[in-house]
């Protein structure tokens, strides 16, 4: 069934979008520096607060760099409030990217909790406790839903169709198990930066002597479970997208399965030499941009195949799959009665 486009509109307001996606990617990348960098305590125990004041006389590079973060994740609040009230004002009722706006704005205030939750607890710097650990893994899981929320606002202000997961058969299954595979490989992999930032190695030998022992630190023994978590998550994420990109899919869907598959073997690659020039900083950081991009790029080839081909006049109308077509042109998007 041919559909017609959904009138995109107010291209300021779609190029706005991405760039809230752009800079939240690098505050994220900022903060990674921070931990890798030790500089998390930079401003002592005090949140919102800088060492008890709002700006610190004299203050040491790591209070810098920390308060810094402090300062770009700010903009970046008051950025995500902007693209809801522009998502309200230029979308009409009922339109998806208005419920994506919402979901950014909540995931962005809980990131923010997350992140006075490590500094108000001390779990910066030399801590070396599982309760460190844990607020880590729970800061990269709400960064990769905000991520995912804000991802999906700006795909939904530039026209992108609106899915649904249920009803959707395995496709369904195989995208949000792909979503749960890479955000097990993010885990793990927040935890193995952890460990490097805390126990970090001169030599390689030295890495797998820390990796093997019995004796060893839990953050180390962890560590090594990144690497496998990675190429599976990697092979699931790959695997979805060659089946799409085979099934003939939509434009959408193939440009972003074609993205994904190269994301997919470029990452693998950053993680192995990531771990053979023993993790220096800047290799965190680009590590984690590709997991970013990475899981950016899955998000909008999960949504554009789960929606099928593209742009449906009013985001509200809902679309159907096509169970057991086997390929892209069987993601029949068609209105539901009365929409």
């Amino acid at each position: 069934m041919p559909q017609a486009k959904q009138s995109i509109g107010r291209p300021g307001f779609v190029r706005y979008a991405w760039a809230v996606v752009a800079y939240n990617v690098a505050v994220v990348l900022w903060g990674a520096y921070v931990r890798a960098t030790g500089s998390g305590a930079g401003c002592g125990n005090h949140w919102p607060l800088c060492n008890g004041v709002v700006l610190p006389r004299s203050p040491k590079i790591e209070t810098i760099i920390e308060l810094s973060h402090r300062l770009t994740s700010g903009v970046a609040l008051l950025l995500v409030v902007g693209l809801v009230i522009g998502a309200f004002r230029l979308r009409p009722k009922g339109h998806a990217a208005r419920k994506a706006a919402v979901f950014s704005l909540l995931f962005m205030l809980s990131e923010a909790a997350v992140g006075a939750g490590l500094v108000l607890f001390e779990l910066v710097a030399d801590n070396q406790s599982m309760a460190r650990a844990m607020f880590m893994s729970t800061h990269l899981i709400n960064t990769f839903f905000l991520l995912t929320a804000l991802t999906l606002t700006a795909h939904f202000a530039s026209g992108g169709a609106p899915f649904r997961v249920r009803g959707q058969g395995t496709l369904g299954i195989g995208i949000t198990g792909g979503l749960v595979a890479l955000l097990l490989s993010g885990v793990s992999g927040a935890i193995a930066a952890l460990g490097d930032t805390l126990f970090p190695s001169m030599t390689i030998a030295e890495a797998l002597r820390q990796d093997l022992s019995p004796t060893g630190h839990i953050l180390i023994r962890l560590r090594v479970l990144h690497p496998m978590f990675s190429v599976i998550a990697g092979l699931v994420a790959l695997g979805l997208a060659l089946k799409l990109l085979k099934g003939d899919p939509d434009p959408g869907t193939a440009r972003a399965a074609r993205r994904v598959t190269f994301l997919v073997f470029v990452q693998l690659t950053a993680g192995a030499v990531n771990v053979l020039l023993l993790t220096p900083v800047w290799m965190q950081v680009v590590h984690l941009l590709l997991a970013d991009l990475l899981w950016i790029g899955y998000v909008l080839m999960g949504a554009s195949s789960l929606a099928g081909s593209g742009l449906v006049d009013g985001a509200a109308a809902p679309l159907a799959f096509s169970e057991g077509s086997g390929s892209g042109r069987g993601l029949a998007a068609r209105h539901r009665p009365g929409a």
